[in-house]
């Protein structure tokens, strides 16, 4: 166990520093820091959004703004802290004006993703807007359907051996000015975490 943990820390390490080294697309350049994914790499859940914004690239972490801050209270609703989970986006370094990315940014930065998938190995991935669940159906070859028929249908999905239950919701930053997608984001992550929950009856089991 201490073995692969070991193997794990060094796997992300490496990565991390491909990622902050990257110049595979032109965000590099006007980046302040590539933003690496952040959290927990032994965790059962993996919360997956679309890009950094402008506090994300001065800080070089994911989700620190004010949609991070809705994130963080959300999970806490569920009694889940950010040290508990894996976050990270599907693009590494901010969009121009924190536009969306597009087709060559997310080529581009797919194989992290991928990686850090395989790293994880995550029972539940949560994706966290329309950019971030197009992406993980990519990698996951299953058709996109558009968030809102997505999101109420989980993805059970396999990932080199490891069996994955994908939720599709919406991003904090569109909930923050919509109460209505808020409501819905609440709800989808209360779901996921209850499904964990069920299937990990106790905290032994859960970090096994």
């Amino acid at each position: 166990m201490i073995i692969m943990q070991d193997d794990k820390r060094i796997r992300i390490s490496n990565l991390n520093e491909l990622i902050k080294s990257c110049k595979k697309c032109p965000l590099h350049l006007n980046r302040t820091n590539a933003v690496v994914g952040n959290g927990n790499i032994d965790t059962k859940i993996m919360l997956i959004g679309e890009a950094p914004g402008r506090n994300e690239d001065l800080q070089g972490i994911p989700f620190v703004g004010s949609a991070g801050k809705l994130l963080d209270s959300l999970l806490n609703e569920n009694n889940i802290k950010r040290d508990d989970v894996y976050i990270t986006n599907v693009v590494k370094c901010r969009p121009p004006n924190n536009r969306t990315p597009n087709k060559e940014e997310i080529d581009s930065c797919l194989p992290y993703l991928i990686e850090e998938i395989d790293i994880i190995k995550p029972e539940i991935i949560l994706t966290l807007g329309r950019t971030a669940g197009e992406a993980v159906s990519l990698i996951f070859d299953y058709k996109w359907e558009g968030l809102e028929k997505e999101r109420k249908k989980p993805r059970e999905v396999m990932f080199n051996g490891i069996k994955i239950k994908v939720f599709s919701t919406y991003h904090p930053a569109a909930a923050l000015y919509k109460p209505e997608l808020k409501e819905l984001l609440r709800e989808d992550i209360k779901e996921a975490n209850q499904i964990l929950k069920n299937k990990h009856k106790s905290l032994l089991d859960f970090m096994k």
